[in-house]
């Protein structure tokens, strides 16, 4: 029986791997970094980058507030004044969970992963807010350019110390880039202000001992694929049904993988039951087949929003492997 890894790799080779890899299992992903991302629900925090964020009370997650008063870029044409890098923690104090972490992985069995998040695109709309951000594609762009250019600049220098602390063998990033229909710029303007940026990052990865790039986005984002494999990412994980997944498998298989086919909004809600979730899983094992594909909930981490629903689809998963292989 191959390693969880083993079974990955080959997986998104082409080989013979003897299993779906069931959700996120080929990943330990490293989450004790010093830097905070979330908020507990009903509660709000503000971030490094003074970004404010709220998660209310009955909602799924949370999200930046853009009222006038938090809004952090007021003014593309004047980012300079209002937006300034945080200095990381770089301490051996601060790092030690996440070193301690990382180091009892066991790297035959898993890899040690990495964690990012938001990215460059999150990162333009949380500043301003996203109709300010998509208006300044449209009517600044030499400012969004330049605030593009100070970003990656930023995300280069936290790939530095994550390489440093973790040695980590793969990524695992998080950028939204489409809605359930369609991405949220033309694949035109994401090839102009977003590709170069990508690829320096995944690039600077890449070069630096780690061998699979997984990006997050659970969104309709077919239109940008081709992208995706010029930045060099290895496994596109949140794709909906709304992309087509079998159709993209077939054009891009071997190029690239994907992860996801069950979307959470179909599966993961109150009234879930693990009959609906095991109807959803034969669906996109048997239309995606056995190779450059993982079946997962297209939510961004390996757990579901109502208690029970990961669980549930991978036993699932767990079920069609021993049907189809």
């Amino acid at each position: 029986m191959l390693t969880k890894r083993q079974n990955l790799l080959e997986t998104i080779k082409g080989g013979n791997p003897d299993r779906f890899v069931n959700q996120y299992e080929f990943m330990d992903i490293i989450l004790e970094s010093p830097v905070k991302l979330m908020c507990e629900p009903g509660t709000e925090f503000k971030n490094d980058w003074g970004i404010t964020f709220r998660w209310p009370e009955g909602q799924l997650g949370q999200f930046p507030v853009h009222d006038e008063e938090h809004k952090v870029l007021k003014d593309i044409t004047e980012w300079r004044k209002y937006v300034k890098a945080p200095v990381i923690d770089n301490s051996d104090e601060a790092w030690a969970a996440a070193v301690a972490h990382a180091n009892s992985i066991d790297r035959n069995e898993q890899f040690v992963t990495a964690f990012v998040a938001p990215g460059v695109f999150e990162m333009c709309h949380h500043l301003m807010s996203m109709e300010d951000a998509l208006m300044a594609l449209c009517e600044e762009p030499e400012y969004m350019h330049e605030l593009i250019d100070y970003l990656t600049e930023a995300e280069l220098n936290y790939a530095k110390i994550l390489i440093d602390r973790l040695h980590p063998d793969a990524l695992f990033h998080h950028d939204d880039w489409g809605s359930q229909k369609s991405s949220f710029i033309s694949p035109a303007m994401f090839e102009e202000f977003y590709l170069p940026a990508y690829k320096k990052i995944y690039g600077f990865y890449k070069a630096n001992g780690v061998e699979l790039i997984v990006h997050h986005s659970d969104s309709y984002a077919a239109n940008l694929v081709p992208y995706m494999i010029e930045m060099g990412i290895d496994i596109w994980q949140g794709v909906m049904t709304t992309n087509n997944t079998p159709e993209l498998i077939k054009k891009y298989g071997g190029q690239i993988s994907f992860m996801g086919d069950i979307d959470s909004g179909v599966v993961d809600f109150p009234g879930w039951t693990p009959e609906h979730v095991e109807q959803e899983v034969e669906r996109a094992c048997k239309n995606c087949g056995k190779l450059y594909f993982i079946p997962n909930l297209t939510q961004g981490l390996n757990f579901s929003s109502f208690p029970g629903v990961y669980d549930s689809a991978s036993e699932a998963i767990d079920k069609m492997s021993k049907k189809m292989f």
